[in-house]
């Protein structure tokens, strides 16, 4: 194996761990974005119909979820 292979093949290791860590920190942005938004969401159901005041009618009522 000549010299330019074996860099050749080094800088492609470190371009993929590159890609490594940054799907890594997009992942985890995204679940931090997801948890925020149930928390938002179970804040509010626990604080009572007051909130829900300026939504739609038929919004907050009760879900049928039989088969």
């Amino acid at each position: 194996m000549d010299m330019m292979s074996m860099v050749s093949g080094m800088l492609a290791a470190q371009a993929g761990n590159v890609q490594m860590q940054v799907a890594a920190t997009i992942m985890k942005s995204n679940a931090d974005a997801e948890k925020s938004a149930v928390l938002t969401l179970l804040s509010a159901g626990g604080q009572g119909a007051s909130s829900l005041a300026n939504v739609g009618a038929g919004i907050g009522g009760n879900l049928n979820i039989t088969v």
